[in-house]
């Protein structure tokens, strides 16, 4: 079995809270957490991924041009405040109102702001507890000479795509605005959802 593969086992392992061999990979995970919380910022850049395997898979690499941040978001829909002036009783809840983009999409724009010269690739799940979500973004440098020489990444350095994450490109806004699915049921999801009147939505 390749290291990639074990790898791969042994965080869905982590994720499931499986017990083996006297080891509990709950307990890590639970650590893990603990250890995002304590760093304060929202948006971290690391070292290298947490989990390399998944990263990967996205189009990671460990060479100059490429970095991973780990961007924290709130859970939930946002704070949603009671209307205090005349409506129907209809019109003044406050539940079941969600967000347009996914927590995903969020965490992939904010780091996008937060490095300014650089494209978002990709971005995975790494984590979450009662409050927030944890996603670690890829991040490429379009200007970089490493990136431009690289026959498997300098498609992004293109004019066509730029500002992926603001413009629904990413693979996870994609499947939000139900690009991934094909055929009957999907009529208005074509050319875009602003273009349908967000009836896809």
């Amino acid at each position: 079995m390749s290291f990639q593969k074990q790898l791969q086992q042994s965080f869905e392992r982590e994720y499931s809270g499986e017990k083996l061999d006297g080891f509990s990979f709950k307990r890590l995970f639970q650590e893990r957490m603990q250890d995002f919380r304590s760093q304060g910022a929202s948006v971290v850049k690391l070292e290298r991924p947490t989990n390399l395997a998944r990263a990967r898979t996205l189009g990671f690499k460990a060479k100059q041009g490429i970095i991973v941040a780990r961007v924290r978001v709130r859970k939930g829909s946002g704070a949603h405040k009671r209307p205090n002036v005349g409506r129907k009783p209809k019109r003044m809840g406050v539940r079941k109102l969600t967000r347009k983009i996914s927590i995903q999409s969020i965490a992939e724009q904010r780091a996008g702001r937060k490095f300014s010269n650089m494209e978002v690739l990709n971005s995975y799940w790494v984590g979450e507890d009662g409050k927030f979500k944890y996603f670690e973004v890829i991040l490429v440098d379009t200007s970089h000479p490493s990136i431009i020489a690289d026959k498997e990444l300098n498609w992004i350095c293109e004019k066509q795509h730029s500002n992926r994450a603001f413009r629904g490109l990413t693979s996870s806004q994609k499947k939000g605005r139900g690009m991934s699915r094909k055929g009957f049921g999907t009529e208005k999801v074509r050319p875009s959802l602003r273009a349908k009147g967000r009836k896809a939505k």
